[in-house]
C-alpha cells in the first residue's frame, strides 16, 4: 500500500511539474479583442471638394450674420435720427458694438473665402495632374502602337510608297500624252505662217472700215442670209366727227394730236 501510495504521489507530482514547465499557448484573437478591444478602422480623409464645400457653408453662415447686423444698423440709425439726449447716446453705443461685430464677421468671412480659394486651387492642381497622367499614359500607348505598326505593317514602307507615287505620276503623264494625241486636229496644215494670218486679218479690218465710211452699209459677206427683210409699216387713218377721213399724221406724231377734234377735246 505504501508503495502504491508513493507511486500515485510521484505520478501526480510529475504531472503538475509537466504543466508548470510546458509553454503556454498564445491567447486567441477573440480573447485579445475582449481584453484590449478591437482596433477601429481608419476613416478615409475628406476630399478637397468636401472641405471646400464645408468652408463655403461657413462663409455663407457668416454672410447671413453680417446681413442681420446691417439690418440692425439701419434700425439704430432711424432711431438715432428721432432720439435726443441720453437716449441717442445709448443708441449710439449699441450701434458701435454692432459695428464691431460686423467688422469681426467680415474678417472671418475674408479668411474663409481665402481658405476656400486655396482649397480650390489645390483641387484644380490635383485634377490637372491626374489628367496629365492619363494623357501621358495614352500617348505612351499610342507611341508603342505606332512603332509596332511601322515594324510589322509592310504597307508602311516609305521607299515603296515613294516608288508608287513616281509610277502614278508617270502613268498620269502618259495618259495626258495619249489624250493630246487623240485630240490633235489633222486637217490643219502645219506649214501655215501665223504672221501671214495676222496680216490678212488686218487687211480685212481695213476693208471693212473703208466700206463702212464710204456707204454706211455693212459689207455683204457680214450680212446674215437668214435675216428677214423689213416690212413696210401699215398706213393709219382717222375719222373726224362727220365721218370724213383725215390725213394721216406725220411720222413721230399721233393722229389724235393732229386732228382738230382732238385739239378741241
Amino acid at each position: 500500500q505504501r508503495r502504491a501510495r508513493r507511486r500515485r504521489v510521484s505520478r501526480v507530482t510529475r504531472t503538475q511539474h509537466a504543466h508548470r514547465t510546458a509553454p503556454h499557448a498564445p491567447p486567441g484573437d477573440a480573447a485579445m479583442k475582449r481584453l484590449f478591444g478591437a482596433k477601429k478602422a481608419e476613416e478615409p480623409p475628406p476630399s478637397l471638394e468636401e472641405a471646400s464645400a464645408n468652408v463655403g457653408k461657413r462663409g455663407d453662415a457668416v454672410d447671413e450674420k453680417i446681413r442681420k447686423l446691417d439690418a440692425e444698423l439701419v434700425k439704430y440709425r432711424e432711431q438715432m435720427q428721432k432720439a435726443r439726449g441720453p437716449a441717442k447716446e445709448h443708441l449710439k453705443q449699441r450701434a458701435m458694438k454692432v459695428l464691431q461685430q460686423k467688422r469681426m464677421y467680415e474678417n472671418q468671412r475674408d479668411q474663409l473665402y481665402n481658405q476656400q480659394f486655396n482649397l480650390d486651387q489645390v483641387a484644380f492642381t490635383t485634377q490637372n495632374l491626374k489628367d496629365t497622367t492619363v494623357q501621358v499614359q495614352a500617348m505612351t500607348a499610342a507611341n508603342k502602337e505606332i512603332q509596332r505598326q511601322f515594324k510589322t505593317n509592310k504597307n508602311l514602307d516609305i521607299s515603296a510608297i515613294e516608288k508608287m507615287q513616281d509610277e502614278m505620276q508617270d502613268l498620269i503623264e502618259d495618259s495626258n500624252y495619249i489624250q493630246e494625241a487623240l485630240s490633235a486636229n489633222h486637217a490643219m496644215p502645219d506649214d501655215i505662217d501665223e504672221d501671214e494670218l495676222l496680216g490678212e486679218l488686218d487687211a480685212l479690218e481695213l476693208d471693212l472700215q473703208t466700206e463702212t465710211e464710204a456707204g454706211g452699209a455693212v459689207p455683204s459677206y457680214l450680212v446674215d442670209d437668214d435675216t428677214e427683210e423689213a416690212l413696210p409699216s401699215a398706213p393709219t387713218a382717222t375719222l373726224d366727227a362727220s365721218g370724213a377721213e383725215l390725213p394721216s399724221a406725220p411720222q413721230g406724231t399721233t393722229a389724235l394730236e393732229e386732228s382738230p377734234v382732238a385739239q378741241k377735246i
